[in-house]
């Protein structure tokens, strides 16, 4: 049986970089990679990143009922399609889903036994030096994304799981315990010590563990969004 993993973050937060570092170093995890009506960036390429297409061949997509959840972000369209969990379930492997909150929320109500993480920054400074040190969006772009990231930020007790992406290997280390604890109470079976130091990693990012943590992080996105 299959387990489905959903990974969120605001824009800027390092989610695309965790994501790939868990794919390199935990097997059987297929990858959904969404549709979407942007334009690429850099050096992205068509069906890695994404599967570039038109409006017209998205909305021809949405009335065929072919997107487990799609959203509208930035004004671009941004989707799910059904077919990676048959694939997915085809393979004996667990999907992955690198997707906003927006369809997080449908995925869940879709799937109420999807296992949710949210990625956060350490706080709104660093969300916004990452946004301005990737180089790819205006200043004006930049604001909207940190008034974006405020208010979803505040979908994170909809999750299981809270990662706060401080330092990258940590992060990585605490996002591969997730996986794989999931994968441990899945199989039922008594556990080595060192599986069961996995589970107690992946158990100190589950949501009531994270709650002290999260204070200063709210209260820095909470005070930029004051006005002077």
């Amino acid at each position: 049986m299959s387990t489905v993993f959903i990974i969120s973050a605001p824009s800027g937060s390092g989610k695309s970089t965790l994501v790939n570092e868990l794919r390199k170093i935990v097997p059987d995890l297929y990858f959904s990679i969404s549709y979407t009506t942007r334009k690429p960036r850099g050096s992205e390429t068509n069906g890695r990143e994404y599967f570039f297409v038109s409006v017209q061949e998205f909305e021809k997509m949405i009335l065929q009922d072919e997107f487990l959840e799609h959203a509208c972000v930035f004004g671009n369209y941004y989707g799910t399609a059904r077919r990676f969990m048959r694939e997915a379930q085809q393979r004996n492997n667990d999907l992955l889903l690198d997707i906003d909150v927006q369809g997080a929320a449908q995925i869940k109500r879709k799937l109420p036994e999807a296992i949710s993480i949210f990625i956060l920054p350490p706080n709104r400074d660093t969300l916004e030096w990452r946004l301005r040190n990737r180089s790819l969006d205006s200043a004006e772009v930049i604001q909207r994304r940190l008034v974006t990231a405020a208010r979803e930020i505040e979908n994170y007790p909809n999750y299981d799981y809270i990662l706060i992406n401080d330092r990258l290997e940590q992060s990585t280390d605490e996002l591969k315990a997730i996986v794989l604890s999931e994968r441990l109470k899945r199989s039922g079976r008594t556990l080595s010590p060192n599986e069961a130091e996995v589970l107690a990693m992946a158990d100190r990012c589950l949501l009531p563990n994270v709650r002290s943590r999260l204070q200063p992080i709210l209260a820095s996105f909470a005070l930029s969004a004051t006005p002077n």
